[in-house]
Parts: C-alpha cells; structure tokens; sequence
C-alpha cells in the first residue's frame, strides 16, 4: 500500500435518512461500543460515532472478533487458543483449537427462542401460509436430524437439496449442520444441468427435493429432473421427497418427508472445529463449472451474529425478512436471523405475482422491520408508480435493505417518499464469496443519496488504483486489506488453493480483491460502480456499468438493458460501445433513442454515448439474476458460445441467441 491520493469532491449528496439523535445510545451497536469500551478498554470515545467503533474493528482485529464472539454470546465447547492464529490472506486461521456448531446457535433456547416464539412465519405466493414457533422447529429438526442418521449421514457428508424457500427445506439444513455434515442448495427452478453441474461436483450422501413449486401463478412440476439427478449422482444412498406442489405426490426410488421424519430423537449437536465446512455454495459458473465455495461454522456464525446484531439492529421478536431462493446466498444469510432471536419471514413465489404489491402486504400483516429486496426489484416498483407506503401501514418497517445490484439514486428517492421517510435504506454490497456484506449500513449512519453508509464492522474496504495506491474518493478496486472470519475456509476440489489464490488475492498480493469499482468518500460512505471486468473505458474514462444502467433502465418504455463495451484489454484503439434494450410492449427504438442518447450525454458524458442501440428481446442472466456482461463481451469479440459460457449457468439459454448472431 503506498500514500493517499485524495481528489476533493465539493458536493455532498443530500441525506435522505438520519438517525433519531435521542434513539442512539439505546442501539444494540451503542450497547456494544459502550460494553468495549468499558470492559476491553477500546478506544471509543463516543458510543454513537460508527467511524471511531469501525476504526478500532480493523486495527484491532483480534481484540473486535473476540469481542464480537464473547458479546453475541458465542457457544464454544473447546475454547480457542487465540483470536488470530494467522493472518495471513489467504490462510488466515481463526480461533484455532475451538469447536463449536452453527446450529446450536439457531436452536437452543434464549431470547427470542422460547418454545412459543414464532420463529418462521411463511408464506406462499397461492395464499398457503404457516407459522412455526422454535418448540415445532426443534422437534422437526431432531426428527430429521434421526432420518440423516439412519441414513448413514455423519460429520463431513454431504446433503443436498432441490427445494425451495420454505419451513422444510430450513429443517434439513439445520439437521445437517447440527451432524456437522455438509449443506448445498439450488432452487427448484434450476434446470437439471445446472443442478448437477453444481452437485456432482461434491458427491452427495442424500437428497432432498420437492415435487415441484408455483411461480407467478403456476404450479411446476420437476420430478423427472429429480430422477434424472438420481442417475446422475451415484453418490446418492437416499432421495427425500417433500409433497409441496402436491400432497399426496410420489417417485419412485423416493422416501416421503414423512416417513423421513416420522422418528423423534434428543437433539444433539455436533461439535465441530472453526473452520469445519457448513455449506458450498456457488460462483454463477458463466464460464467452466460453478466453483464450490465453502464457509465454515464458526466464521459464519461470527459474521452473521454481527451482521443481525450490530449492523441491522436485529433482535428478539423482531421480524426479518429477504426475498430470496435457495440459490442466493441471501436465503443463508436470512437464516442467521434466527441466530440474533429474530422472527424469519420466508417467502416463495414470484415477487410480482399477483402484482408488485405482495411483497409489501406481506411486509405489513408480518409487521416487518427490516425488509430486504433486490435493487432490480425496487426500480420495477418505481416504474410502475407505486406508493407502498400509502397503500399499506408500513410503520413496523425500520430498515430496506437492497442488494443483488447498485440502487440508483432514483431508488432512494423513490423508497424515501413512497414507502417512507422513516425507513433506513441499506444498500448493501458483498456476495457469495463471504456470504456477508462488506459494505452495509448501521443504525448510527446517515444514508447519504446513492451511497452505501459505510464498511462493514471488521472489513477495511479500500479503493486502489492499478498500482496499489490507496485512493480516496476516486474509483478504483475495492479491496479488502484483512482477513474476515467468513472469508472462505476452500474451494472445493482445490487442494493446494490455486483457485482461490487466483479468485481474490492473485492481482494485490496479501489483499482481497472483490471485483467492484468503487469509491470511497471522506464520510466514510462508498458508491459501487459495477464489475470492474466489465468497465466502460471511453476516452480514458472510465465508468462503471451501474452509472449507465441507472440512467437507461429509468426511461418510461425501457425494460431492461445491457451495455458492453467491446475494446479488448490493452487494446490501443477504442472498440464499440453496444447497447442492448429490451423494450415494453408496443414501444419502438424510434421513440425512445434520441431522448436516450440525450440524457446519455448530458447525465453521463459525450464518451458514454453507445455506437449503436440494438433491440433484443431478453438480456442474458444468470441463475442469480445477474447481467452475463463478461461473458457477452467475450463472445462478441469472437470467442465460442460454449467456450464464453456455460449454458445450465442461465436462466435464459435463449436469450444469447443474438449476441452469437451479432458477432458472427
């Protein structure tokens, strides 16, 4: 790391929310700053000022990590021997010499866990509901914690599921990590290519899956992809099916939800070390398989209880809510609420069905206080003109959190007046990669226009030029410059870490590099501008894809759009700049270009003006739901479909369709 360089931005963007002054000291962050302050001497003067907690977090590793695990309560049966065995990156080696278990800490009772605290309440998008207190979850959990055993599951195993964002599904997973066994998910609506490209991949003991789900209205049935998975994986001692689409629903070779878990037995944990694999799960797999990223028990549960606690406010009682599948690692991350005494408040279905103001009834009847979406899901909202906050009671609601892409400015805007003034907006960003945040927000934070509030607790976030300068308020890497407990523990099937190495810290040796464009502020906030592979260099400008996606895909008429800029890496001569619209229905080019091409110029730059708008009828994405900007850029520079992207890694195969035309 070498100096500072600073360039001086005058303009402040407006604070769209503010902290209640007299509500600050009464935070669960204050309470934890006041408590290290006092009892581990941290030097934290004042209690509410997230910049001097956050300071003291990364320059202390060891002391805040500590703090975080003996604050939150975490349960250790052998006790480590160190906070920081080293700090290497990658290698770092956590707590060395304690064991414990992830789901000891979802499952045993405490604040917010008594047998008759509502620990899911689920909903589906027909109107199916449940509600399932942490006395039915315990007894359902032992109950198929006994079917894994006399299935021959043990610690290290590996249990899979095809299955969707329900009561059942959380069941087995809690079962599994309570063996130490090993959890994966992929949600129902994966094709059965990309299921195995994930799956085979770890040789799975048993599967779990549902007959089938219901998205925007209709019931699907996926039984012959369970069977082709049977075949597939010989790995398998046992399928499990869950009668979800319906319930009197058989397979063959299958063993019923019921019979599965028609055993009770006392539920145990097993004790496990630190970095003892809980879960694998997924890179988006756009080029090659997928990569099977492992977190271990004890970095999650630490992250996760910090995340809950800390940065969300999370706490007993409270309601928490995220719209994910069990393909995102939102749905991991919406489990650890349990961990913080939080009520969970599950969701499947289409996030539009019957229209886009289910997900706001449900946030309303559950009395939701932090209320997760994606950036995509907020922008529709807003183009659609809907007012959720005049249209449902929406006081409960403290906290938005956004994820999954930049929110645009507009998207604060828009949350601000129309759900309301009162709500903490936290766009957030991390990934997969950590199954956390590293940037986040904090219940003491202002919400800055388009900013996200601030680093995450323990995470020092840098912006570097290509050099490794460290640069303030201009654009540049985002860099982790320390090891995080929910770094992951390993790829899977890469026994000496090359893939890893390569991933994260082969570019800016010692440091993590995620990938994003951004910017860090003065205040402490930071702005994402899109993967850095996949930048807008104009001119010697250089422009993340969110800025120009922010302007595009706010014009009446415009879907949805992707922007690629074709100059190969180190090329002398500028290439093309290409944008691809996906228009509504009845709207033609001919109306929408010239006023595009417009605001392109005057919001952007001259540079940013594409060569060319060329209509197609989808944009390729990912399993995920991220833009394939990378891989579309590759194949548009001549490279091989097949050898640019992996087919079972989309959702929409079809959808590249003209880009290979386009380039040939």
């Amino acid at each position: 790391m070498t100096s500072v360089q600073t360039v001086t931005d005058p303009d402040t963007p407006e604070v769209v929310w503010r902290p209640d002054p007299e509500k600050l000291p009464d935070t669960e962050i204050a309470a934890f700053a006041r408590w290290v302050r006092d009892e581990r001497g941290a030097p934290v003067t004042d209690v509410t000022d997230y910049a001097q907690l956050h300071d003291w977090s990364v320059r202390d590793s060891d002391g805040f990590w500590a703090a975080v695990a003996e604050y939150c309560g975490v349960i250790f049966h052998d006790r480590p021997t160190a906070t920081l065995g080293s700090r290497d990156m990658p290698g770092a080696e956590w707590f060395p010499g304690s064991t414990l278990n992830y789901a000891e800490h979802v499952l045993t009772p405490g604040p917010g866990r008594a047998d008759d605290d509502v620990a899911v309440e689920f909903a589906r998008e027909d109107g199916l509901e449940r509600t399932v207190t942490h006395a039915e979850l315990r007894e359902q959990v032992a109950r198929a914690r006994a079917g894994l055993v006399r299935a021959g599951v043990g610690e290290g195993d590996r249990v899979v599921a095809l299955a969707p964002n329900s009561p059942e599904t959380l069941v087995a997973f809690l079962a599994t990590a309570s063996l130490g066994a090993i959890w994966s998910s992929c949600s129902p609506d994966f094709g059965a290519r990309a299921v195995h490209d994930r799956f085979a991949q770890i040789e799975p003991t048993v599967l779990v899956a549902v007959d089938g789900y219901r998205y925007n209205g209709k019931g699907f049935d996926v039984r012959k992809n369970v069977a082709v998975l049977q075949e597939q994986m010989p790995s398998l001692r046992q399928t499990v099916l869950v009668p979800y689409l319906d319930p009197d629903a058989t397979l063959d070779n299958t063993t019923s939800w019921a019979e599965f878990t028609a055993e009770s037995a006392p539920l145990e944990f097993t004790a496990v070390g630190f970095d003892h694999p809980l879960w694998v799960l997924y890179s988006s797999g756009t080029t090659g398989l997928p990569k099977g990223i492992v977190h271990g028990h004890g970095g999650i549960v630490l992250e996760h209880l910090k995340a809950m606690r800390l940065q969300h406010g999370l706490g007993p009682g409270d309601r928490f809510f995220w719209f994910t599948t069990t393909g995102w690692m939102m749905w991991n991350f919406l489990a650890g609420g349990l961990m913080a005494g939080a009520t969970i408040v599950m969701f499947d279905g289409s996030p539009g069905h019957p229209d886009l103001n289910a997900l706001w009834a449900l946030a309303a009847k559950h009395r939701v206080k932090l209320f997760g979406v994606s950036a995509p899901f907020v922008q529709s909202c807003l183009k659609a003109g809907l007012r959720p906050g005049d249209d449902h009671d929406l006081s409960a609601m403290e906290a938005l959190g956004s994820t999954g892409a930049p929110l645009s400015s507009d998207g604060f805007r828009w949350i601000a007046d129309a759900a309301g003034s009162h709500i903490q907006i936290c766009s957030v960003s991390g990934g997969t990669d950590v199954c956390a945040a590293f940037l986040s927000s904090a219940p003491t934070v202002p919400v800055w226009l388009g900013e996200l509030s601030c680093a995450a607790l323990g995470a020092d976030v840098r912006s570097f030029a290509e050099d490794g300068t460290d640069l303030l308020d201009d654009v540049g890497e985002l860099i982790i410059t320390n090891p995080t407990p929910s770094m992951p523990v390993m790829f899977w099937n890469d026994p000496d870490g090359t893939r890893l190495r390569e991933s994260y810290f082969e570019d800016f040796p010692g440091h993590w590099r995620h990938g994003d464009w951004v910017r860090r502020t003065p205040r402490g906030s930071y702005v994402i501008y899109g993967r850095s592979d996949s930048t807008l260099n104009r001119g010697g400008v250089r422009m993340g894809t969110a800025d120009f996606y922010s302007v595009v895909e706010n014009f009446a008429g415009v879907a949805d759009s992707l922007v690629i800029d074709t100059t190969a890496l180190g090329a002398r001569e500028e290439g093309a700049l290409l944008c691809f619209l996906v228009l509504d229905d009845g709207v033609t080019l001919e109306q929408v270009e010239p006023d595009l091409r417009r605001a392109l110029r005057s919001e952007l730059s001259p540079r940013h003006v594409p060569d060319r708008f060329v209509v197609v009828d989808a944009v390729p994405r990912t399993l995920n739901g991220k833009k394939l900007e990378v891989p579309v850029k590759k194949i548009l520079s001549g490279v091989a479909p097949e050898k640019a992207v992996s087919a079972g890694a989309l959702q929409n195969p079809d959808a590249l369709t003209p880009f290979v035309e386009w380039a040939r």
